[in-house]
């Protein structure tokens, strides 16, 4: 090979390589970018809403009211068996301000816890015909002095005559109780108010009543006796009584 034909070929290969140098890159094949499109559609506003609840038959319904009604009942039967008592008078030593049948209301020991004069209450003396309720007036509480003229059948509490407008009987009769005497701490002394008929503080049997042994104040006569059967129940004498 001579000379000119070595410096052609060089040349030649000298073309190549800046033809392979220089030589542009394939073109590629334009991506389409869709043009970015409308929204989709919004649910509309019925769409939107909740699923509606279902309806509750009338048979679920009348359930549903019953067992509420059954807690309500059961809520108020524990509230008052807490709080209040209902107990029936037994006997003439309250005549005239109860009567016997008469259907009481009292506001229970758990929340009366001091007796006041002039309070009626009902107590339970275990070693008094086996604990059978009486019920009585308080005259005068722990502390207090108590005296009797059983001449003139009136009582004093602290040297002070009381009026007691609400007695059927005068106090004349003498049980067997010393007077004058001083009301023992946690004691009261209670009467009838029918003190002709009455066996109460005056009777050592009953003596002074421990405020322990007290089942409760009674606030209202909510359904009136018949006295013994020998007359209707007087329904306007419902009502507070004290």
């Amino acid at each position: 090979m001579d000379r000119e034909e070595l410096i052609e070929e060089e040349a030649l290969d000298l073309d190549e390589l800046r033809r392979l140098i220089d030589m542009e890159p394939a073109e590629q094949e334009p991506q389409e970018i869709q043009p970015a499109g409308p929204e989709e559609d919004a649910p509309s506003s019925e769409e939107r809403k909740l699923p509606a609840e279902k309806k509750i038959s009338p048979q679920k319904s009348i359930v549903l009211y019953l067992h509420d009604l059954a807690y309500l009942i059961a809520g108020i039967v524990l509230v008052f068996l807490l709080v209040f008592r209902i107990v029936i008078v037994s006997g003439d030593s309250m005549y005239d301000t109860l009567v016997d049948g008469d259907y009481l209301l009292l506001l229970s020991n758990v929340f009366y816890h001091e007796p006041r004069q002039g309070d009626i209450i009902v107590a339970s003396k275990e070693d008094y015909d086996d604990g059978k309720p009486i019920i009585k007036r308080v005259i005068a509480t722990e502390g207090q002095t108590v005296d009797i003229d059983f001449i003139t059948g009136t009582v004093y509490v602290d040297g002070i005559a009381l009026k007691e407008d609400y007695i059927y009987t005068p106090t004349t009769m003498d049980e067997g109780v010393s007077f004058p005497l001083v009301v023992e701490d946690g004691r009261v002394f209670v009467l009838g108010d029918n003190r002709g008929r009455s066996k109460d503080s005056r009777n050592p049997e009953i003596g002074q009543i421990d405020t322990r042994q007290i089942v409760g104040k009674a606030i209202m006569l909510i359904y009136p006796g018949t006295d013994h059967g020998d007359s209707a129940p007087q329904f306007d004498r419902i009502g507070g009584i004290g």
